[in-house]
């Protein structure tokens, strides 16, 4: 689905560069070079996320960030060049949703995009509490699973990888999909991590009684939840 994206960034060519990578996607993008005219143009347009670069003139992206945060709910991603720890905590504390730092990678800035509108709209939606796949339950709120009535115990990281798979069962997850939605940015997080969880995971759920193969691995392409309703593969 596309998005409304407002960046506030003075530099020209950072701020064209965003266009082009956030347009790719499919949103509607708007530029300003100035923290004054991102406070008008955000609650004229009332965009669906803000890309807030934290230097620049006549009001800078911190307070920005600060007044807008007061008034919605908005997504804010900060740009900064400022790495130190406090400055961070401090960008965060005024109501920031997610940071980088600078020098970064523009596919890097689109993949927390897409998070950051992700996670808005599924707050929008109430999760149902009780995922249900055949004989698979999730209880989201208990942190339990079940097939066929018994309980099956899971790490937490097991249990986040198969609720993202049966939110849409028969739908293919790369690794890095799953990485974005179950570790967040952990830059240290490698693909053959998703598949030790994963084959634990598998492991667990195939001895219970009458288990059988419910997360099928798609060769060269990641990992999906077997949907019974789908039919035989």
């Amino acid at each position: 689905m596309s998005a409304r994206i407002l960046v506030a960034e003075d530099d020209v060519k950072q701020a064209r560069l965003i266009r082009i990578y956030l347009e790719r996607e499919g949103n509607e993008v708007q530029v300003v070079s100035d923290g004054r005219t991102a406070i008008d143009r955000a609650r004229s347009s009332r965009p669906d996320l803000l890309v807030l670069d934290v230097m620049m003139p006549n009001v800078d992206g911190l307070d920005v960030c600060r007044i807008l945060r007061a008034e919605s709910q908005v997504p804010i991603l900060l740009l900064t060049a400022r790495a130190t720890e406090d400055d961070l905590l401090l960008g965060l504390d005024l109501g920031a949703d997610d940071y980088l730092t600078k020098p970064y990678s523009p596919r890097e800035l689109a993949a927390r995009v897409r998070a950051l509108l992700r996670r808005a709209r599924a707050a929008e939606r109430p999760a149902p509490a009780v995922l249900s796949v055949g004989e698979l339950e999730i209880d989201t709120r208990r942190f339990e699973v079940r097939v066929a009535g018994e309980l099956v115990a899971l790490t937490g990281k097991e249990f986040a990888i198969l609720a993202a798979l049966a939110e849409e069962p028969g739908r293919v997850f790369t690794r890095t999909q799953i990485i974005d939605r179950v570790f967040g940015f952990d830059q240290d997080v490698l693909e053959r991590t998703v598949d030790a969880h994963v084959m634990n995971l598998r492991r667990k759920l195939e001895k219970v009684p009458g288990g059988r193969r419910r997360v099928e691995t798609v060769y060269g392409r990641g990992y999906r939840l077997a949907d019974p309703a789908g039919g035989p593969r």
